[in-house]
């Protein structure tokens, strides 16, 4: 325990009393109790509140010893002089209540904005090594494309060389896209364009890009004929269904069954991606959509990103995300987007001019 706080508390009420002392002749009591609260005021400044309280009690004992009739003990003939010590007290307290009210709003205040100029600074150096990287990737991989199909002219082992040095560039790449991705989320240069969408086109399209991808899972769409349409930027939901699925399949073993389902109700609908994998370890499944954070399971490796993306997407429709394990095994990801009531078209737009 650090006595330095005390010790300035004594300080400051000795520094008070020998100014009360040189006041006595000239002024009123009340003007010397004035000299101890602006000693409060001082420590509380510099201090925690448990030496500010010392310094109120000091404060408080000194007037009552040196200047309160009678002088030189600790007793009072005028009951009146209790409440000022009552006043005096409850001054310091609140006094040492404010200021470490202020002091922990500002070191917060403080802590908020060192995290968000980290936050953008490393944004910035990633966005930058990205963009830095995009163009020797982009040859590497039309290079070793390519040297792969060059197909009889090459050795097995040079064309077998030569589609490895493809799929990991083509890797590299699309992790650098997510970077970038993710840094114009955060940063708010992403702007939906909204326009009506049928989610059962949305999830062809991703399936049809995924294709190669999804080859050693079983997947299955359940997704009801009623379905209503969303209103919703759909190259931007295509991305959310797009990681999903990609994660599902890195972390599941193969030829397990990933299930894409949906319902409509009330005002939202509700899309889900389940996987009858090993499932999540224990643990805060909301963690799992932090940035650079990877779940455990099987498959390629990542940067961690994906379920962040994810997020961002989702949360930017007004929509929400979550993990929950399922009951028999495996995990269902699931996300919500807000419905909004069709527009009815006019009758005029369908109309069949006669001529």
């Amino acid at each position: 325990m650090s006595w330095h706080g005390y010790a300035w508390a004594a300080a400051a009420t000795l520094a008070a009393t020998l100014m009360g002392l040189g006041m006595r002749p000239h002024f009123e009591l009340v003007n010397i109790a004035m000299v101890y609260l602006l000693a409060v005021v001082v420590i509380a400044l510099r201090f925690t509140r448990a030496p500010t309280i010392f310094t109120s009690v000091l404060s408080v004992a000194a007037f009552d010893y040196f200047f309160v009739p009678p002088s030189g003990a600790f007793s009072v003939d005028d009951p009146q002089y209790l409440v000022t010590f009552a006043m005096m007290l409850g001054v310091g307290v609140v006094i040492s209540q404010l200021t470490t009210s202020v002091r922990a709003r500002a070191q917060a205040q403080a802590r908020l904005a060192l995290e968000a100029e980290t936050e953008r600074i490393r944004n910035a150096l990633l966005s930058s090594i990205s963009h830095d990287l995009r163009t020797p990737l982009a040859v590497i991989c039309g290079a070793s494309s390519s040297l792969a199909e060059r197909g009889a002219s090459l050795g097995a082992d040079e064309r077998a060389l030569a589609q490895s040095i493809f799929a990991h560039a083509r890797d590299m790449s699309e992790l650098l896209a997510k970077v970038l991705e993710m840094t114009r989320l955060e940063s708010g240069s992403i702007g939906l364009q909204r326009d009506w969408a049928s989610l059962n086109e949305i999830v062809g399209a991703v399936l049809q890009r995924l294709q190669e991808r999804l080859a050693n899972h079983m997947v299955m769409v359940e997704l009801p004929d009623d379905l209503p349409l969303v209103r919703v930027d759909s190259v931007l939901v295509e991305q959310v269904l797009a990681n999903l699925l990609e994660n599902a399949a890195q972390h599941t073993p193969l030829h397990t069954l990933i299930r894409v389902r949906a319902q409509a109700a009330n005002d939202a609908m509700t899309v889900s991606v389940e996987d009858y994998g090993p499932g999540l370890p224990d643990g805060d499944l909301e963690q799992l959509f932090g940035k650079f954070e990877r779940g455990g399971g099987s498959g390629r490796g990542g940067m961690g990103l994906g379920l962040a993306i994810c997020r961002a997407i989702v949360r930017l429709h007004g929509g929400a995300i979550w993990a929950e394990p399922l009951p028999a095994a495996g995990t269902a990801f699931r996300f919500t987007l807000p419905l909004e009531p069709v527009p009815e078209m006019p009758a005029g737009d369908c109309a069949v001019q006669s001529g």
